[in-house]
């Protein structure tokens, strides 16, 4: 594991407008290998980016720079890969959310998204989240929102039409 690398950021040249960051907890272990993110066989971020209509046309995990293409950015909130995210230390988490506020400050996207419940709840220092939709909060004067994550283990949003209604709902956001 320790050869697997993080993988850079889908980021805009400076001033460049954002109208969406997509922000997932940590790459898999597939995308630290392909360097590409969401690229864990049977991910359905892809197919459910293009069928809410946030990207106009399906994308391969290899096509991810791709989203600037749309103003979309892609992060992730701990740079480094595993196998779960349940291997994430405290530490790493509360070192990630400080960078990421810092990189949402120089970007100034107008809606930030995370890619996952827990992963919002994560970021404010929640034991849980509210669920997933539009939030209260703002970050750096962006607004929040929180899709479910894509991942097959998902037991709250099992099936693609589960997290398909708030991809949807993320694109009405926009």
């Amino acid at each position: 594991m320790s050869a697997l690398r993080p993988i850079a950021d889908v980021w805009p040249p400076p001033g460049a407008p954002v109208r969406l960051l997509l922000v997932g907890i940590n790459p898999g272990v597939r995308s630290a290998e392909t360097g590409h993110h969401f690229a864990g066989k049977g991910n359905p971020f892809w197919r459910l980016l293009h069928a809410a209509g946030i990207t106009p046309v399906l994308l391969a995990p290899e096509e991810d720079r791709r989203l600037l293409e749309w103003e979309i950015a892609l992060t992730n909130l701990c740079p480094r890969p595993s196998r779960a995210a349940a291997e994430l230390g405290r530490e790493e988490i509360r070192e990630g959310a400080l960078a990421l506020g810092a990189k949402i400050a120089r970007l100034r996207p107008a809606l930030v998204c995370f890619v996952g419940v827990t992963l919002y709840a994560q970021y404010f220092g929640r034991s849980s989240g509210r669920g997933a939709g539009a939030m209260p909060e703002t970050i750096h004067g962006a607004r929040v929102f929180v899709v479910p994550n894509p991942s097959g283990l998902n037991a709250s949003y099992p099936g693609f039409g589960d997290k398909l209604v708030w991809f949807r709902a993320l694109a009405a956001e926009l």
